[in-house]
């Protein structure tokens, strides 16, 4: 009885020591993978507490552990609204993640901690949201009652509309036709583009272009690459996603994609530093560190700080009337141009509309002659799904529009877990669709956008 009682005793004791160490693993060296989740999980309740004004519980069930990897569900988060932080970690004690509220310019993710050189990276400003318009869209947001009665029940159907969708807005010659909300969703919430931030990213390059500050063929792109492969890539390799860099976009672990949104403050150091695996101008490799180079790149071609930090305002959001847009900065002061847009329904209809305009609003033409051509160009290295100038004309998860039944110069802007925007320029037609749907419920709005266009077109 004595040697078991000692057995167990013993067997106590090595637990003991095993809980304990572990704890102190997890606290001192905690993996990527918890890294990677807090980091994850503070950015986005701080995006939508603070310009989106939403519940943080509420935003840390539904948009965090509702839809995401099961071990999401052990973070708990702390939200200071008066310092404008926000913390999240595994059960409340392990890998921290870090997000600050900057005004204008958003949340940043923090990985380091540094709350201080995240300050200081840009300029704080406050986000002032002007109160909404009485004019008729786009000038303002008042938008008339249509005049198709077919268009508001194919909006009401669950399936065309899609698992929690959040917002579903449909302009046709300009205007806004039709509308609808998910609960908890209006017209004045901002919505989180994801990859969509992309293709606003390339616009933004294009207003530099414009300005004369950027070509195409422009290559020697950053110090880093002097004297080796790396150096022939031009600026129309990155548009393309045809660099030749290595990238691992793969989010289902912790991978190049994760390590450069939640785990690095300065988000361009691992793209700018991922070897050529081919050459520059042949294989397609959809890289988000690409779109993150792309900003770098026209920041830095404007010359001065403070000018490539008002820049999307000044050149693109506020001309085109996209008041609720704000383009979120990492923690050195560069825009996440790959993911982090954050702007209402109404200003991703806009966005659209602009590109269905060829760059040209009021008159005024903003983008270069042939650009938002480049825009609906296809790649041959992406099997003709994605253009040369950071979209798609590929439908989601899908094969090429024409397959899918939508006309043939149909091309989108697409985002992580169901944001999409479809652009039919034969049609006059934007359809924006934004929600919270991941890709494993196989969603695709090809159906929705196809109805609406049969329903625009019929008598």
């Amino acid at each position: 009885m004595r040697v078991v009682l000692r057995i167990l005793k013993a067997l106590l004791a090595l637990v003991v020591i095993v809980v304990i160490g572990g704890a102190i693993w997890l606290y001192v060296r905690p993996p990527e993978l918890l890294r990677v989740g807090d980091g994850y999980a503070a950015k986005i309740v701080c995006s939508n507490v603070f310009m989106a004004g939403r519940d943080p519980d509420a935003v840390l069930y539904e948009d965090v552990q509702a839809p995401g990897n099961p071990l999401l569900r052990l973070v708990r988060v702390s939200v200071n609204r008066e310092e404008g932080k926000v913390s999240a970690r595994i059960l409340g004690l392990f890998a921290p993640g870090h997000a600050l509220y900057r005004g204008a310019f958003g949340c940043t993710s923090v990985p380091d901690g540094d709350y201080q050189a995240a300050a200081n990276a840009a300029l704080e400003e406050d986000l002032a949201v002007p109160p909404p318009s009485e004019e008729l869209w786009p000038e303002g947001d008042r938008v008339a009652a249509s005049n198709n009665p077919k268009l508001a029940p194919l909006l009401a159907d669950a399936a065309l509309a899609g698992p929690a969708m959040r917002a579903i807005v449909v302009v046709h010659n300009g205007k806004i036709v039709a509308e609808r909300y998910g609960d908890g969703f209006d017209a004045r919430t901002p919505l989180l583009g994801w990859s969509m931030t992309k293709t606003v990213n390339a616009a933004l390059v294009g207003r530099v272009m414009l300005a004369g500050k950027l070509n195409f063929d422009d290559a020697h792109l950053f110090d880093a690459w002097r004297g080796d492969g790396r150096s022939a890539i031009t600026l129309a390799d990155l548009l393309g996603m045809e660099s030749g860099l290595a990238f691992n976009e793969d989010y289902g672990a912790v991978a190049d994609v994760t390590r450069m949104l939640y785990l690095d403050p300065d988000m361009v150091t691992l793209p700018v530093n991922a070897p050529l695996v081919d050459k520059p101008g042949q294989t397609f490799r959809y890289s988000s560190g690409t779109a993150v180079l792309l900003s770098r790149i026209w920041m830095d071609r404007l010359g001065d700080p403070q000018r490539a930090f008002d820049y999307p305002r000044e050149a693109l959001f506020g001309p085109l009337g996209m008041q609720s847009a704000v383009l979120e900065v990492d923690a050195r002061g560069t825009f996440a141009g790959s993911s982090y847009l954050y702007a209402t329904a109404h200003d991703w209809a806009r966005f659209g509309q602009f590109l269905i305009q060829d760059g040209v609003w009021n008159g005024q033409r903003m983008l270069p002659e042939g650009f938002v051509a480049t825009m609906r160009t296809p790649t041959q290295s992406s099997g003709g799904k994605y253009t040369q100038g950071q979209a798609w004309l590929a439908a989601p998860g899908g094969d090429l529009s024409a397959a899918a039944g939508l006309p043939s110069d149909t091309f989108w802007l697409e985002g992580h877990d169901g944001q999409s925007v479809a652009i039919v320029p034969s049609a006059g037609l934007v359809v924006v669709r934004m929600g919270l749907t991941p890709s494993r419920l196989g969603y695709q709005p090809q159906a929705l956008v196809k109805q609406i266009v049969g329903a625009l077109s019929s008598p």
